[in-house]
C-alpha cells in the first residue's frame, strides 16, 4: 500500500475527528461534562460562564499556568459544543451570530496564546476574550 492509497484515508480520519471531538483536547470533555445543561445551549452558556471565570483568574499570570490551561480547555469545549446543539436551534438566525462569536473567540485566543508570556498584552487579550464571551452568552440566551 503506497502513500497515495493511505493519504485519502488519513484525510478522512482527520476530517471525521473535527467538530464534536475531544481527540486533541481531552480535558475539554471534562469541562463539557461539568457544564452539562438540559440543552446544548444551556451547556454553552455554562461553558461561557466557566471560561469567563478562568480568564479573570488568568489575569496577571504568565505562561500556561493552571487558570490559563483551564481557559484553553474551556475554549475548546465551547468550540466542540457549538456544533452539538439541537437542530431547531441551528435553524434560528441568532445561531449564526453565535457561530460568528465563536470564530471571533478563536481569533482572540490565537493572539492570547501568542502573548501568554508577555504582560500587559496577555491581560489585554484576556479582557477582550471576556468581552467576546459576554457577547456570545447574550446571543446564546436569545436561543433558549
Amino acid at each position: 500500500m503506497g502513500w497515495k492509497s493511505v493519504f485519502p484515508i488519513a484525510i478522512l480520519l482527520l476530517l471525521s475527528t473535527s467538530g464534536c471531538s475531544y481527540l486533541f483536547y481531552p480535558h475539554a470533555k471534562e469541562f463539557t461534562a461539568k457544564a452539562k445543561g438540559a440543552t446544548g445551549v444551556d451547556t454553552l452558556v455554562n461553558l461561557t460562564n466557566m471560561a469567563e471565570a478562568s480568564a479573570k483568574s488568568a489575569k496577571g499570570g504568565k505562561g500556561v499556568d493552571q487558570p490559563f490551561d483551564d481557559l484553553h480547555n474551556q475554549f475548546h469545549a465551547i468550540g466542540d459544543s457549538i456544533c452539538c446543539v439541537e437542530k431547531s436551534v441551528k435553524e434560528q438566525p441568532a445561531y449564526a451570530l453565535a457561530v460568528t462569536h465563536n470564530k471571533e473567540l478563536k481569533t482572540i485566543f490565537k493572539r492570547l496564546w501568542k502573548f501568554k508570556d508577555d504582560q500587559p498584552q496577555r491581560d489585554q487579550h484576556l479582557d477582550l476574550f471576556v468581552s467576546e464571551l459576554q457577547e456570545m452568552r447574550q446571543t446564546l440566551q436569545t436561543l433558549r
